[in-house]
């Protein structure tokens, strides 16, 4: 089945601005671009839209996300369980708080002596969630440090960020030598940028992400947008920064 881009929003409870900015970056492509330009979702593109969720709740930045699906020990069900676990125990909490309402709202309120998960319960099982995907595929100390700093994040902040993202990366496309003096201190303002907004971003960590513009073909898809061979020239700068 084939959704348009405001079903599957809708569906899955996001912005059709999300699902577009997904696009735009590589991270969640949609499963056919009709001639007239509309995009389209279908159900592998759906279960990868909830994986996405699933470590957005879980805080995960956008970039991290993509190497994590990417992964070759990356399992989609176990992500999918998961996800269900945490969504059960946040719609049990509702269930519990809507039918104290009206209970109230009728004046006959009923205490339920049966254990319930608590907002405690949810995010001790968040977070641990969160731990496992650190440890499993990112730096810990990045890691966590990005989802501490995203969470209190606007719309309007996610936004700015984007624009600078896009205007380095804009310089980029125009650059002509990796190596040159342009290039390498667009590479140094990149570093900074990440580090921010969004974790401390070390030479190491630096030279890693040069290897995966290039390595990963979502992410070089969406970096030559800004100009034909951008993310190879971007992967190169970064390596020529890192021997300095």
């Amino acid at each position: 089945m084939r959704y348009s881009v405001s079903q599957a929003a809708r569906l899955a409870g996001v912005s059709v601005r999300t699902l577009r900015w997904y696009d735009e970056i590589g991270l969640l492509k949609p499963s056919e671009v009709t001639p007239a330009g509309y995009r389209l979702y279908g159900d592998e593109a759906m279960a990868a839209l909830q994986q996405i969720l699933f470590y957005r709740e879980l805080g995960v930045p956008l970039e991290q996300i993509g190497r994590i699906l990417s992964a070759p020990d990356h399992h989609r069900t176990e992500a999918l369980k998961k996800h269900r676990t945490l969504l059960l125990m946040k719609r049990r909490r509702l269930d519990d708080m809507l039918r104290l309402v009206d209970e109230t709202i009728g004046g006959n309120i009923m205490y339920d002596e049966r254990p319930k998960p608590t907002q405690a319960d949810w995010e001790a099982v968040k977070n641990q969630y969160a731990q496992e995907a650190a440890d499993r595929w990112g730096n810990t100390e990045a890691f966590l440090e990005s989802r501490e700093k995203h969470k209190d994040y606007t719309p309007e902040k996610e936004a700015q960020i984007r624009t600078e993202m896009e205007e380095i990366f804009a310089a980029f496309g125009a650059c002509a030598d990796p190596a040159g003096a342009e290039a390498q201190a667009l590479v140094r303002r990149w570093q900074e940028h990440i580090t921010k907004y969004h974790y401390h971003c070390t030479d190491g960590i630096l030279a890693c992400l040069g290897q995966m513009y290039a390595g990963d073909p979502r992410f070089q898809a969406n970096l030559d947008q800004y100009g034909p061979g951008t993310a190879q020239k971007l992967s190169d700068a970064i390596a020529a920064y890192c021997k300095q």
